[in-house]
């Protein structure tokens, strides 16, 4: 067996960066690394503002329906549509008629879900987050209505953001993530005082507009944007049969959150900003990592599955070594520094010693899920790129139906704890079906010696 020299180190060093696949990684690895560094400072004002308050949890709440339509739908579109629209380039076929069908599927979409949630806000509120005061929910919908368009910038700025992945731009996409964190800093420091307690909202709302503004700026001016006659051809046809499958499972995946928000509502004011702040971390590590690689693999697992499906295999199983290993080192030093790192960040104003102790044993215990939610993640790319769309829905309703029952058992016992404990075993159950079922499309290819 040999080994690397200490001495090959710099050569290994220097060849991965001739690599396209490792210096794309690298570089949006870095960017988002810094910009979730300047996210981290936006989250430290916010709880030194607010605290665990009412305010706040009514904030998480209006975010909810925008993020769910924006993670169920939206998301769901550009994960089918980048490996249907690289099938499209290799066979020379009509990419601007296929950008065209993208785009009126994304903004009808946000239409419908802007008009359906005007209509039932109070119905969805009294259902979901029963009990609470009539000043509690107008915070709510005040907010919720401010936050509503930005479906619409969503819609078209991911898919906007499908076409640079595609097209290789991916520095100039992790960018984009700076405008809102940049411009809801700017709203805490400057318009707090003269916007008051809708601060939080104007700020997410005029943050994405500006990143909309600037995903037009590059696509124009790079000429990636392309938009043509829509024309339904055979491609079409077959992208759109996996847009329902891919929705239900993006559906199930997201309504885990709901049910999460649910279950806290139901506890003591501040559990829901506790709950919040405690995936800050975990979320902070998961964000950089599917940035680097999510953002890239989609595309290049795309590519390669046309070309190699056995390499693409390979690349998959490589991948998920490294990252599994890598963050499982991260993982056991993180939660052994939690409270350390909890009360560096957020111990300030309205945020007590109390809010910390809290906060830090949530997040020791989402942690925990890291490398399994990361190879899951990674998986899922992976599954998109070869459209098993269906297993991901099945598998997505499985979790949602095991979160439930834990949430019940869990929470009675161990309160907000039990809801993270809860998240926790659904997401280690859900890492082993899902690479137990890519290992096995493996082995059932055809080996040719």
């Amino acid at each position: 067996m040999t080994f690397l020299k200490l001495q090959d180190i710099p050569k290994t060093i220097k060849n991965s960066f001739h690599n396209p696949l490792i210096r794309n990684i690298m570089i949006v690895g870095a960017v988002t690394l810094l910009i979730k560094v300047i996210a981290f400072y936006k989250e430290m004002m916010i709880a030194g503002n607010f605290g665990l308050s009412e305010l706040l949890d009514t904030f998480f709440i209006a975010l909810l329906v925008p993020s769910f339509v924006q993670s169920v739908f939206i998301s769901s579109i550009t994960s089918i549509f980048i490996p249907n629209y690289v099938i499209e380039m290799k066979e020379g076929g009509n990419i601007s008629s296929l950008q065209s069908v993208i785009f009126l599927i994304s903004i009808g979409i946000s239409t419908f879900t802007v008009i359906l949630a005007y209509l039932s806000t109070d119905f969805f509120l009294d259902l979901i987050y029963p009990g609470h005061t009539s000043s509690y929910y107008q915070l709510i919908k005040d907010q919720l209505f401010i936050i509503m368009p930005c479906l619409f910038f969503w819609g078209i700025t991911s898919v906007l953001g499908g076409l640079m992945e595609i097209s290789n731009k991916f520095f100039l996409r992790s960018i984009s993530t700076f405008f809102p964190i940049a411009t809801m800093i700017f709203f805490l420091l400057f318009l707090k005082e003269q916007i008051g307690p809708m601060v939080l909202a104007y700020g997410t709302l005029v943050g994405n507009a500006i990143a909309l503004l600037y995903f037009l700026f590059v696509t124009i001016k790079f000429k990636i944007l392309s938009i043509g006659r829509p024309i339904i051809n055979s491609n079409t046809k077959f992208m759109l049969r996996q847009l329902p499958p891919k929705i239900f499972s993006s559906f199930f995946s997201a309504m885990n959150n709901y049910v999460d928000q649910f279950f806290a509502a139901a506890l003591i004011i501040g559990s829901i900003s506790a709950l919040n702040y405690g995936i800050r971390l975990p979320s902070f590590g998961i964000s950089i990592v599917i940035m680097a690689l999510g953002s890239v693999l989609l595309p290049h697992f795309s590519k390669l599955v046309n070309e190699n499906l056995d390499e693409a295999y390979n690349h998959l199983f490589k991948i998920l070594k490294w990252v599994v290993g890598i963050s499982t080192i991260i993982v056991i030093i993180g939660i052994f520094m939690s409270d350390y790192i909890i009360e560096l960040i957020f111990e300030r104003g309205a945020f007590t010693h109390e809010d910390t102790l809290k906060v830090s044993l949530i997040q020791k215990i989402t942690l925990i899920y890291i490398p399994f939610y990361l190879s899951t993640l990674i998986i899922v790319k992976f599954l998109t790129s070869i459209n098993k769309n269906k297993f991901m829905a099945w598998i997505s309703f499985f979790n949602l139906f095991i979160n439930l029952i834990l949430n019940f058992i869990l929470v009675k016992y161990y309160e907000v704890y039990g809801l993270a404990l809860s998240t926790t075993l659904v997401l280690i159950i859900s890492s082993c079906f899902y690479f137990g079922y890519t290992y096995k499309q493996y082995k059932l290819l055809p080996k040719f010696n």
